[in-house]
């Protein structure tokens, strides 16, 4: 009777365990889905959640010889680097996850991306994140790594808003940004740029700023009276809205180009008229350049009842990500998280996305050169403008370009 329960007990537990671990692919996606970095968050989770539901509207991926469909499992992080650590804590910790996306902001991503890491749990960070969040594993000399990021990184963005301002013929530049390691590492690759380019640019101020501040008068006023042309700027929150507010406040006319956050529409919303003009580097614009491009935006707007992406660059980041990792898992033809990295860094098969057509953007993890998990290259990067409420092309040879490779040529 006693081995009768046991078995029954047994049968139990296996029939309530055994179709979330073997019937599913467990995917996590994490980021700030409140607060003011919600704009990302949510718009790349969203996107990424499109990605899935067509994905597991066809019946899920094949692996292993059978179909399986994605499971998402979803974490706020609230933008926050205790919250970081706990979720990150809390992922590594399942056995049956096969991988994380997300993550916006690099306290984040450095407080809770070393669990994953300690586990080999692949993780796609995207939309954002800062040069730290990839160049620690460098500086650590790790001799292998689960952690991939599918962003411009700041290497490219700065060097796009340096030699936007040298097109434009500016001379005298301020640097403004927020205290975040975000902020901070902008500033830094900024001044990398800046000194790459031959010192063509003058920094006649840096200035700093806090989350939450709402008045930065002082710092402009300083930028006015040394006589800066323009403000490169880095940040993430709707303090960026402060600082376009109070240029106009104060009659500075001086164009604000900075990191793509500038897109995000707690920028565009609260900063109204004063956004116009403001340029920022863009992997996805909110037009539909390519029959992809205006599939996804149409399904965006209608899945989600909205007129406008609230960060499209996330959205389209989100939806890629999530086709790259499932390309990953079928080709692994497994959950098994250690084959699952080795195919993300030896994709055999070109990705077709809403951006480009990713022809191996990760290879073989290099412990000296962070860009072997780095998916974007220059090429998959234009300069955007705000433009009535709006981001679109700030040159129409952009525009052209990525229709043109829409016709097939793969990105690299």
């Amino acid at each position: 009777m006693k081995k009768t329960l046991l078995a029954t007990l047994l049968l139990t537990a296996l029939g309530t365990a055994s179709p979330s671990w073997a019937q599913s692919i467990k995917l996590a996606i994490t980021g700030p889905f409140s607060g003011g970095s919600a704009p990302m968050g949510a718009s790349m989770r969203d996107g990424a959640k499109l990605a899935v539901n067509e994905i597991n509207a066809n019946g899920g991926l094949e692996v292993g010889g059978k179909k399986m469909k994605i499971e998402v499992i979803e974490r706020d992080d609230e933008a926050k680097n205790e919250r970081g650590a706990l979720i990150g804590q809390e992922l590594a910790a399942m056995s049956d996850l096969a991988g994380v996306i997300g993550s916006v902001n690099t306290g984040v991503v450095i407080a809770g991306d070393k669990f994953l890491q300690e586990k080999g749990i692949p993780k796609i960070i995207t939309p954002a994140a800062g040069s730290a969040s990839m160049t620690q594993w460098r500086d650590a000399k790790v001799p292998n790594l689960s952690i991939f990021r599918f962003a411009a990184h700041d290497g490219i963005q700065a060097a796009m808003v340096v030699e936007e301002a040298l097109a434009r013929k500016y001379t005298k530049v301020a640097i403004l940004h927020d205290a975040t390691n975000y902020g901070v590492s902008g500033r830094n690759d900024l001044q990398a740029q800046i000194k790459a380019q031959g010192d063509k640019l003058q920094i006649v101020a840096t200035e700093k700023f806090n989350i939450g501040d709402k008045d930065m008068t002082a710092q402009l006023l300083r930028s006015k009276s040394a006589g800066a042309q323009a403000i490169l700027i880095w940040g993430i929150g709707p303090e960026l809205a402060a600082i376009a507010n109070g240029k106009a406040k104060i009659g500075m006319k001086e164009p604000l180009i900075g990191g793509w956050t500038l897109s995000m529409s707690n920028f565009i919303d609260n900063a109204g008229k004063n956004a116009d003009g403001t340029l920022m580097p863009q992997t996805f614009i909110e037009e539909p350049v390519t029959p992809k491009a205006k599939a996804f935006i149409e399904s965006y707007h209608r899945n989600y009842d909205v007129k406008r992406i609230p960060s499209p660059v996330s959205a389209a980041q989100g939806y890629d990500a999530v086709l790259i990792f499932a390309a990953a898992v079928k080709q692994a033809g497994s959950t098994d998280t250690k084959k699952i990295v080795a195919a993300l860094e030896d994709l055999k098969e070109p990705v077709s996305g809403v951006i480009a057509t990713w022809d191996k953007p990760f290879s073989k993890w290099n412990p000296a050169d962070e860009n072997t998990h780095e998916a974007f290259t220059r090429a998959q990067t234009v300069m955007g403008v705000v433009k009535d409420g709006r981001v679109t092309f700030a040159h129409a040879e952009d525009k052209a370009r990525l229709a043109k490779a829409a016709g097939g040529k793969k990105s690299k």
